[in-house]
């Protein structure tokens, strides 16, 4: 209306067109007031200006993935002393939205003859450490060159992505791969148990000899199952932080990392050329899954830290004490 007004005041004069217009002519002299000194502007304008910069940067520096709740929530982290409705009111006015996750496919194929361990886990994960429980799973990604498949393996505790893989096709050496790298960056001691569906790589001979080499008990659970679900956004925690156990469904948790996967990187960057493309790409979002995003189920923090926080927090007596 100010620019309206500003096109015709020379014509009919301000007090005219404002009793046409639904704005009064204190409101008009006002704006112009302020355009002509910004330093006139309320506070909350001058706050304003001062967030959009920022929450842009934290929105860009995140895939474009984080939604209000999580712009927030790296804001107060970072020091920025902000209410969320602020940020979702501004992230609304800036055109800025999260990502949404949509329902996908499973594709794993279940090789019913093969003889399978038993499901040690039954559908209650109770991950009060690090390397006490990973999950592993494969997923597909479409690329121009055909289907590329990839292959995680993730620690139930902090959800931290312990190991993956890419490859052109959906063989044993694909989720054997993963499992290596989990091996080798992750030295287990003992207790540790490795859960999967019944898809054929995981019930492979050499997929499970190599879990007995290692001293991994091997688990396998249902495919389908009606309890193989898991909110995202549950405020679940461990019992060492907040007081409650963290319990979710069998290999629920290596779905919905494969959800995330797909909606911040696979549906946000396509179309996807070749295989060499996928390979680089996950490289990147599993370095900053694991180190940066902000995970609310571990208390919005990211999966590293969150190990971090567990690991001073079992040391923190032992030095209090000069042990150490």
């Amino acid at each position: 209306m100010v620019s309206f007004i500003d096109a015709h005041r020379g014509c009919f004069g301000v007090e005219p067109i404002c009793r046409v217009l639904p704005i009064a002519p204190s409101t008009y002299y006002a704006r112009k007031a302020v355009e002509q000194n910004p330093e006139r502007r309320c506070d909350r304008a001058k706050r304003d200006e001062h967030l959009r910069p920022e929450i842009r940067r934290v929105f860009d520096d995140n895939y474009g993935v984080y939604g209000a709740e999580k712009v927030w929530r790296q804001l107060r982290r970072e020091g920025n002393k902000v209410a969320r409705c602020t940020v979702e009111r501004l992230m609304r006015q800036m055109g800025i939205r999260g990502v949404v996750r949509g329902r996908g496919f499973k594709t794993t194929v279940p090789d019913e003859a093969a003889e399978r361990p038993l499901d040690l886990v039954q559908r209650d994960f109770r991950a009060d450490r690090p390397k006490q429980v990973w999950v592993a799973d494969i997923t597909y990604v479409a690329t121009w060159a055909g289907f590329v498949f990839v292959a995680f393996v993730v620690d139930v505790f902090s959800r931290r992505i312990v190991g993956w893989r890419v490859s052109s096709s959906l063989r044993t050496d694909l989720a054997l791969d993963a499992l290596e790298q989990a091996i080798h960056a992750r030295p287990h001691g003992e207790d540790l148990v490795h859960h999967s569906d019944r898809g054929c790589p995981f019930l492979s001979i050499c997929y499970t000899e190599r879990l007995k080499e290692a001293g991994i008990e091997p688990s396998v659970g249902s495919v389908g199952d009606s309890y193989d679900c898991d909110d995202c956004s549950a405020p679940n925690v461990h019992s060492w932080m907040l007081g409650a156990s963290l319990q979710t469904a069998v290999n629920a948790l290596a779905e919905t990392v494969f959800g995330l996967f797909k909606t911040e990187l696979i549906r946000r960057r396509g179309p996807w050329r070749s295989l060499e493309s996928v390979e680089f790409a996950t490289l990147e979002w599993v370095d900053w899954f694991n180190n940066r995003r902000l995970l609310g189920p571990i208390g919005h923090c990211p999966p590293v830290e969150f190990e971090q926080m567990y690991y001073d927090q079992q040391y923190a007596p032992a030095v209090a004490a000069g042990l150490t």
